[in-house]
């Protein structure tokens, strides 16, 4: 926000949740809007956040044989039309260009909304031999999607950034055993990272990615009671080989269709982890995302300010070369309550204070953001008793974020009952469901709630025997919730 601004958070997460999230994003300097409807600019603290979740990704995608490439933002009308469950799928999401300066385009290009259209065509000219497989590709992008009416930024934008991996494999067992390791992935980040339990599942067949055999999720439940999906991994089938003709000749020289694979995690995740962890002091982040996890706040007299300041000098030195990321904030035109607000608004998980009684007595005083618990400790095994404070952190936030998810997974078994228990607890509520795309309409359009998600297992008994809409036999269990 440009100009000057009330420091602090005066909106309530409890009473106001989207308010209070518009203005954590914006005072914590995570993003701003564009000049254009449902867009939003990223500053540099939001992009430091999506650096470090990329890194981790990238990192284990790279150790389970993926590698980067980079395709074009612009795809072909022709191409997009080659595989006629995407356009139905995309086509009222797809932004257009018809025009290259003055002059009309021969044919339109879409600006990518998803890139299978342009990456399957070159995986099916690159691989020929079953030697050729798997092959596993990854991009790092943005993609645009002309259907965001409201703007909430990283929750829902035109335009967002993310990761979409592109896989070929020679058979069916190949294919599953990759999207289950990137679904596996997606909650090691969420659980590991930032902090927070999901559910894992699959969506359900009407609600599944245009063109995919099965389309696997994890959902987050955030404090408000709905659901986010926080990431999903799509075993294609055949569905995409047989539009673009991926084969290659097995050990018998017999030519195969592949089985194929996709999946993506957005900046999404960063929206529900601000939703998850932050309060009404503003933006809290977990230690391993926060661009700076320790800030050291000196606190002196006019009389003790050089040995005060110096003390925190090498406490910050000390803590920087064992590769903490840390800052020493010793502005002299800034009193220390100022700081210990602008720091907490800015969701920096530890601050050491450091005055005249801590120099004297070679101790540290260490407040956890999440709860503003007050630890006195030694100077010693300085580096360790940081780390361990930033584990206990971590825990904290873990800790909350499961509360918010235990009992939050009721049961129903009438529309009554899913309309009444959504509308009073929100969360996830179980019912039976007969598989019918028609049996989700009357919660829909009643609470604006949907089938977040059924269970992976196919073969898993419904929770009921008859579905709570229509009553007819059961298929499987929905996970019904309102959603982002």
């Amino acid at each position: 926000m440009s100009g000057e601004q009330e420091l602090g958070i005066t909106e309530s997460k409890e009473h106001s949740t989207g308010e209070w999230y518009a203005e954590v994003v914006q005072k914590a300097e995570m993003a701003d809007y564009a000049p254009m409807g449902g867009f939003i600019v990223t500053r540099p603290r939001g992009y430091a956040v999506w650096e470090r979740i990329q890194d981790h990704l990238d990192g284990w995608f790279k150790d389970t044989g993926v590698q980067n490439a980079y395709f074009p933002l612009f795809i072909p009308e022709s191409y997009l039309e080659r595989e006629k469950d995407i356009v139905e799928g995309f086509d009222p999401e797809v932004a257009w260009v018809t025009h290259g300066g003055y002059d009309e385009l021969e044919e339109r290009l879409a600006v990518r909304p998803t890139s299978e259209s342009i990456i399957t065509p070159f995986i099916a000219d690159w691989v020929r031999s079953h030697r050729d497989l798997p092959m596993r590709l990854n991009q790092w992008c943005s993609v645009v999607r002309w259907e965001a009416t409201e703007t909430k930024p990283f929750f829902r934008t035109k335009e967002f950034l993310w990761q979409e991996g592109h896989t070929a494999h020679a058979d069916e067992d190949g294919a599953w055993d990759e999207t289950m390791t990137r679904l596996e992935q997606y909650e090691k980040l969420y659980e590991d990272v930032l902090a927070m339990p999901v559910l894992k599942g699959r969506k359900p067949e009407h609600d599944k990615f245009p063109g995919a055999h099965t389309t696997t999720t994890v959902e987050a439940l955030m404090p408000d009671g709905k659901s986010v999906q926080g990431g999903t991994s799509h075993y294609l089938g055949t569905s995409f080989a047989k539009a673009f003709d991926i084969t290659y000749s097995d050990e018998n020289e017999d030519e195969q269709l592949a089985h194929t694979t996709s999946w993506g995690l957005s900046w999404r995740s960063m929206g529900a982890l601000i939703m998850t962890h932050s309060d009404d002091q503003g933006l809290v982040l977990p230690p391993a995302l926060a661009p700076e996890q320790v800030v050291i706040v000196p606190i002196w007299q006019e009389d003790n300010k050089d040995d005060v300041v110096e003390y925190a000098a090498d406490v910050a030195a000390e803590l920087d070369e064992a590769g903490v990321r840390v800052h020493l904030d010793d502005r002299d035109n800034r009193n220390p309550g100022f700081k210990y607000n602008e720091w907490e608004l800015k969701g920096v998980p530890l601050r050491i204070e450091v005055g005249p009684n801590e120099v004297d007595d070679e101790e540290i005083t260490l407040v956890h953001r999440p709860d503003g618990e007050n630890v006195v400790e030694s100077r010693d095994q300085l580096v360790d008793t940081v780390e361990d404070h930033l584990d206990t952190v971590f825990a904290k936030l873990y800790a909350s974020a499961e509360e918010t998810l235990e009992g939050e997974i009721r049961e129903a078994d009438s529309r009554e009952e899913i309309l009444g228990t959504i509308g009073q607890h929100g969360g996830y509520v179980k019912s039976g469901w007969c598989g019918d795309e028609d049996c989700e309409e009357p919660i829909k359009e009643a609470i604006a709630a949907e089938i977040a998600m059924v269970p992976l297992d196919r073969d898993e008994e419904p929770v009921h025997d008859e579905c709570a809409i229509c009553g007819e036999a059961a298929e499987e269990t929905a996970y019904w919730a309102k959603t982002y």
